[in-house]
């Protein structure tokens, strides 16, 4: 079979396996998935709101499923067990009543949990969630001060200068953190036998504080930034994370469990549901990519075919559409409604540009370019979330770092220069284009790469700073541009593609898998084609792989690409081992196989 029929096959099979996730309303709807925090809360939240139903059972099947057989859970495969997770999974299934001390499998994790420091050592995010099962002692004194929500936006520090993240949980965090709150245990299943030490006989001492007037002004502000931001479907700013903490604030406030406001929020949360194909289990996502993977699914199913698939495009197009923000950009989860982001802005404006024939889409789309131009930052990359961001917490609180700021990234600021190159045609000669060169420039590497932000981690940013110098013209030996290649090239893997451990973004370098996966390994080559004008020898090899394993289930495919935070969330897209393939597919034909052809014609 020639190269061309081989990779016209794999398009077609890619594309039916992508088509059978689309929606009647013309969305891909596809898994976010990642480790066991939203999970926990949910198992925990449902017992406590009496909702004995089958959703329950799913998430707990699930929680059994990924426990490792030494007894742990991890983030990912080369991972040698994640203490925080598994004190998560553990508490969710034992004080949910789904696991017994007894079972050999909770006895193997608790044996983890104590050999490394015991609940002592969890994150603040897991402490928080057994604090509020009072499993856990609130800190007497809460380190978020309440007068953050009262200093003026022009403070570093101020509440306001966070990003839209953050402010959606710190929000929560102050009430509940002020208020020492915790529910009602309707049983005594007690965990003091995971603990190291007898910091748990402190929650026999803690008391509700009797709370000042001025505290309970500063509470009301916060409960006004909660109400303001609840989405259409009861979820704060769609974050399932973020409305497990506002629901617990609200019941600290006085709501009751049964009001409008929480049974709408819990309903929310319900729909994040993703029922697994063997409907045995359900796993809670905490931001439904629908947004995201639609535009980017629908454009790359485009390029592969742009006649075949009109009724589905059309659909896709439609549905975009429809989720535009006010503001001109879109956001990541349909819910969303308030909080437009660069990524997700950039990617539908990708896909629109393919249909720009009618005077809606056409408005829609200029209305997009504008956001997006207008998003750079003062130091010319582009961040997710936020514009110029600049606050400060002087507060030794773990990935604070990571969460508080929403500085500019490579990830980012190259994927936007792809789309604004690609299909805004923009070139480098533009004001707003030569500036993110220059900061891609500025902040490369010294082995010639670049750190990603949102996956996982050097390969992803490297490929979005790549393709995105390209798409705007930069020139081919440009001396960043060859560092980079030779980067590429040169951490290539013995089985013939390219792999990256989640443990890159904690360590601050680049640590290879001893295995490839699709999707770095078409992150690669969809870099690699920009910077060649013929294929390597070394491309061909690859891509002969990548059509090995594409279409495939197995760790090639499941490995987490997504980033989140570091050393605590990943996240496994569904869509991506199939969508990044396809695009690298996409690329290589166009630009080879075509090629090839018209010289062989003359």
């Amino acid at each position: 079979m020639n190269l061309m029929t081989r990779l016209t096959q794999k398009q077609s099979e890619i594309i039916d396996q992508l088509l059978s996730h689309q929606q009647q309303d013309g969305s891909y709807l596809l898994c976010f998935e990642s480790g066991t925090m939203t999970d926990a809360y949910m198992l925990l939240l449902l017992a406590h709101f009496d909702c004995a139903h089958n959703l329950q059972h799913k998430i707990a099947h699930r929680l059994h499923r990924t426990q490792a057989k030494e007894g742990y859970w991890k983030l990912y495969e080369d991972d040698a067990g994640h203490l925080s997770s598994t004190i998560e999974a553990y508490v969710a299934l034992y004080v949910s009543g789904f696991a017994k001390k007894s079972d050999p499998t909770m006895q193997a994790a608790e044996a983890f949990i104590l050999l490394h420091g015991g609940v002592e050592n969890a994150h603040i995010a897991t402490k928080t969630m057994l604090a509020l099962h009072h499993l856990y002692p609130w800190p007497t004194f809460f380190p978020l001060p309440l007068f953050l929500l009262g200093l003026p936006r022009w403070l570093p520090f101020s509440f306001y200068r966070y990003s839209s993240y953050v402010k959606t949980h710190f929000a929560s965090l102050l009430i509940l953190g002020h208020t020492r709150f915790h529910v009602k245990r309707k049983h005594n299943r007690l965990i003091q036998h995971l603990y190291k030490t007898s910091k748990h006989l402190q929650l026999r001492k803690q008391h509700r504080r009797t709370l000042s007037k001025q505290t309970m002004r500063t509470f009301q502000k916060a409960e006004a930034y909660l109400l303001k931001h609840i989405e259409n479907d009861g979820t704060l700013h769609s974050y399932s994370s973020a409305t497990f903490l506002m629901m617990y604030a609200l019941l600290a406030l006085g709501y009751k469990k049964h009001s409008p406001i929480l049974t709408q929020a819990l309903a929310g949360l319900q729909a994040h549901a993703y029922l697994h194909e063997n409907n045995k289990e359900s796993h809670i996502q905490n931001s439904p990519s629908a947004i995201w993977d639609t535009a980017l699914i629908a454009a790359a199913i485009h390029q592969a075919d742009s006649t075949t698939y009109t009724e589905q495009t059309n659909a896709a197009t439609q549905y975009v559409l429809a989720n535009q923000h006010a503001s001109g950009g879109w956001g990541f989860s349909a819910s969303n409604s308030t909080n437009p982001d660069v990524d997700d802005t950039q990617a539908s404006l990708r896909f629109l540009s393919a249909s720009l024939d009618d005077n809606h889409t056409n408005s829609a789309w200029r209305s997009g370019f504008l956001w997006l131009l207008e998003r750079q930052n003062r130091d010319g990359g582009w961040a997710a979330f936020e514009k110029n961001s600049g606050a400060t917490l002087l507060l030794p609180l773990q990935n604070a770092t990571d969460t508080i700021n929403d500085p500019s990234a490579a990830d980012v600021t190259g994927r936007t220069l792809e789309s604004l190159g690609n299909y805004g045609h923009l070139t480098v000669k533009h004001p707003a284009i030569k500036r993110a060169v220059e900061w891609l420039e500025n902040n490369q590497q010294k082995d010639g790469s670049w750190q990603g932000r949102w996956g996982v981690s050097y390969i992803y940013g490297t490929w979005a700073a790549v393709t995105g110098l390209r798409a705007v013209g930069t020139p081919i030996d440009t001396n960043s541009l060859q560092r980079a290649r030779r980067w590429l090239e040169n951490i290539q893997l013995l089985d013939g593609g390219w792999g990256e451990s989640c443990k890159s973004d904690v360590a601050q370098r680049f640590i290879p898998l001893q295995f490839s996966t699709v999707v770095h390994t078409a992150w690669v080559l969809d870099a690699l084609i920009s910077l060649y004008e013929r294929p390597t020898k070394q491309m061909e090899d690859a891509l002969d792989k990548l059509l090995d394993w594409v279409c495939t289930t197995n760790i090639r495919t499941t490995y987490p690409t997504g980033g989140g935070l570091p050393g605590q969330f990943y996240i496994h897209y569904h869509s991506y081992p199939l969508l990044w393939p396809l695009v690298a597919i996409n690329r290589y034909k166009q630009k080879y196989v075509k090629t090839k052809a018209k010289e062989s014609r003359n």
